[in-house]
């Protein structure tokens, strides 16, 4: 009896004893091969890791199994009746198990995620994203099941996109009956066995997503310059060799830490909120001016606005007035767009064509501030009020707060009146340009990290003076009229019996918490890259579509312009006649179109003497000058029917970027335009030399480029 007894007390340890130690996978270490793997090299530790990580993409879950595997376990018991071992918990099954969210190859370049509920996925480079069931959001965009495919560019110079599961409506249905549902979404777009690993660990309320590889010829067209690959995909130093790396590298992806995702602070996102309910009601057409320091988050903020809203209306009017960081255009241009696609992407990645746009010439106004103010408003009395308009506005806006006097903290006006304020020339001009445009909301952004910017409140406006307008106190009518600004608006009929009224705004304050690493010192540097990345993204329209290779920019045919078709100006500096064509040969232009009539000059170059304010239709390259034949050869992606509206030629500070002289493939022998004899003395040759502006030095500088213009015969 004893026996039975000792039996049946035996006979369940010794199995469970058997079954840990049969679980239990050789990898996983035991404490004395975890002393010596201190003593191991690099090379080894490395070994080492990858014979884990074959292992757990062999379907081994080694962690897992170390960690239910107890000590006491694993030791034979010393008496002949121990106590009663206590069950080994069972291995996981189905979604805990997975990595969150899950990850499985469908076939090549694409790969299957399986989001949960209001979890998300952030990854780096680009790729098609195809919401196959459920509903996901990415950038503020939402792409449900049976929308079209979005474009999505995930760049290492911005913060790292997420794809976001959201909640979705969905009537009152059991799991088995969801799993029906989606099992026939998915039957036109997977094959079994992947349809059997969703359904396998699906969850209610979850979404799948369906990841394809994107090759377009603007990312090539970036990519093939040396320097440039790491925009969007960079190798991780660890030796990653694991199923899911494998699946997204197939795509063209990899994975990010969530850290590394973007992320808006609660009073952006409460704004954000608070402005889609305002455009979404009947007739309204906010007109919402965004300001603030530099690197606070303005660009990032507008691109997840403009999102926001296109998921509830159909589009959005998109006011460029930041020379530097343009949006949607090259660098140096005021533009007006009517934005009716999702921004799921850096700014070089959807140059797109305006509605109105002029070309500045120069990353900054500074010195120049009327001809800002005066081009500014030439774009926007193009506006037609039928639809939101966000005001993008530069970072240019400081002043220090000097005295204070505490005494008359009760009273606004004496405050103000006590405040001595050292103020920056951007902040009032941003001041000139609130009673402009007139705007409904002012979404204000401050970081702890930013230089003191005083609250654009209603009645902060009104009592200080702008570069170009008076305050309140001079004016002494709330209602009052700018004349000199609005005279030359163009209104419709029904807005031209009714005066011009700035009954005020409404402020919105955003406390940015924007990580960022730009310094005084690279902050320069860095800008310099992104404009840079944006003409290249504006030049890669010239290249074929997809499958075709690359076509180098030597090798693509230009369009013949006669000397006496176009006009010619140096925007940025003073040019002697002689040395005109010497500026303009291996240029950035800017196909403009002007009113006058410049075909009854029988020669040329036609040249102008004043900066016109004008159309600009897009932009090219000069390639060369033919002096015999008197034509300039313009590279440019204008299309033909629009070429022939231009008759005037801008050359400003906006440079082609160095890779394209100096890294185009074909090239052999000496590379031209690009030489270290440069003689920087000519007029026109440097900015200190013939520059226009000699009381102040512009902060946005540009250095001037390593080439040699092409002798003129």
């Amino acid at each position: 009896m004893a026996d039975s007894q000792l039996i049946v007390k035996r006979g369940p340890f010794r199995s469970t004893w058997l079954r840990a130690r049969k679980t239990r996978t050789q990898l996983v270490l035991s404490r004395r091969p975890r002393r010596r793997l201190g003593a191991l090299r690099w090379c080894g530790r490395r070994r080492l890791r990858r014979r884990l990580l074959q292992a757990q993409a062999a379907g081994a879950d080694w962690r897992e199994s170390g960690c239910l595997v107890s000590r006491a376990a694993t030791r034979r018991p010393k008496s002949a009746a121990p106590s009663r071992a206590p069950a080994a918990a069972p291995a996981p099954s189905g979604p805990a198990s997975l990595p969150i969210p899950p990850v499985r190859p469908a076939g090549p370049g694409r790969a299957l995620v399986l989001l949960p509920l209001e979890q998300g996925f952030t990854f780096s480079g680009i790729c098609r994203v195809t919401c196959l069931y459920g509903q996901v959001q990415v950038f503020g965009f939402t792409i449900s099941q049976g929308q079209p495919a979005q474009e999505v560019f995930s760049a290492y110079t911005h913060a790292r996109l997420t794809i976001n599961a959201v909640h979705y409506s969905m009537p009152e249905k059991s799991k088995k009956e969801m799993k029906r549902e989606a099992r026939a979404l998915l039957r036109s777009h997977l094959n079994r066995d992947d349809r059997c690993w969703l359904m396998k660990n699906f969850s209610p309320l979850c979404s799948i997503v369906l990841l394809e590889q994107l090759k377009t010829s603007t990312v090539n067209f970036l990519v093939s310059h040396p320097g440039l690959s790491y925009v969007f995909v960079q190798e991780s130093p660890t030796f990653q060799i694991n199923s899911e790396h494998l699946a997204l590298r197939s795509v063209g992806i990899r994975r990010e830490k969530k850290k590394n995702g973007l992320r808006l602070t609660e009073s952006a996102l409460s704004a954000m909120e608070e402005l889609v309910t305002v455009s979404c009601e009947v007739d309204g057409c906010p007109i919402i001016l965004v300001c603030g320091s530099q690197d606070v988050g303005k660009s990032t903020f507008n691109r997840y606005l403009i999102n926001q809203l296109l998921n509830s209306i159909s589009c959005v009017d998109y006011l460029e007035c930041d020379l530097g960081q343009t949006e949607f255009t090259p660098p140096g241009c005021i533009s007006l767009l009517n934005i009716t696609e999702p921004v799921l992407g850096p700014p070089f990645t959807h140059q797109r064509t305006p509605q109105k746009m002029v070309y500045y010439g120069k990353p900054s106004c500074k010195n120049n501030y009327e001809n800002y103010i005066e081009i500014i408003k030439y774009v926007f009395s193009s506006y037609k009020r039928e639809s939101p308009l966000i005001v993008n506005t530069m970072g240019w806006v400081s002043a220090q707060l000097c005295h204070l006097l505490l005494a008359a903290r009760h009273c606004l006006m004496s405050a103000l009146a006590a405040c001595v304020l050292l103020t920056d020339k951007g902040l009032l001009l941003l001041v000139d340009l609130i009673r402009l445009l007139c705007p409904s909301h002012v979404v204000q952004f401050s970081s702890g990290r930013s230089k003191y910017m005083p609250n654009l409140t209603p009645d902060y406006v009104d009592d200080v003076d702008g570069l170009y307008t008076k305050s309140k106190s001079r004016v002494r009518n709330r209602g009052f009229r700018l004349a000199e600004f609005t005279e030359s608006l163009e209104f419709a009929d029904e807005e031209k019996e009714s005066p011009v009224v700035f009954t005020g705004h409404k402020l919105m304050c955003v406390q940015s918490d924007f990580a960022f690493r730009k310094t005084p010192r690279n902050r320069e540097s860095h800008n310099k890259v992104l404009r840079d990345l944006a003409v290249l993204g504006y030049l890669g329209q010239l290249q074929p579509p997809v499958p075709k290779p690359l076509c180098p920019l030597h090798g693509l045919t230009p369009y013949q312009v006669p000397f006496n078709a176009v006009a010619l100006r140096i925007i940025h500096s003073d040019v002697a006649p002689t040395h005109i064509l010497y500026a303009v040969n291996a240029s950035w232009v800017g196909l403009c179109k002007i009113l006058d009539d410049v075909r009854g000059y029988a020669h040329g170059p036609i040249l102008l003497a004043q900066t016109p304010i004008c159309d600009c239709l897009g932009f090219g390259i000069c390639r060369g000058i033919d002096m015999e034949k008197r034509l300039y050869h313009i590279l440019t992606p204008v299309p033909p029917e629009e070429l022939r509206n231009v008759n005037c030629l801008l050359v400003g500070a906006i440079s082609i970027p160095q890779c394209v002289f100096k890294s185009q493939r074909g090239l052999e022998g000496t590379v031209p335009y690009v030489t270290t004899d440069y003689n920087c003395k000519l007029p026109g040759a440097s900015e200190k030399i013939g520059a226009r502006e000699t009381k102040e030095t512009r902060e946005d500088k540009v250095h001037p480029k390593p080439k040699l213009y092409r002798k003129v015969n």
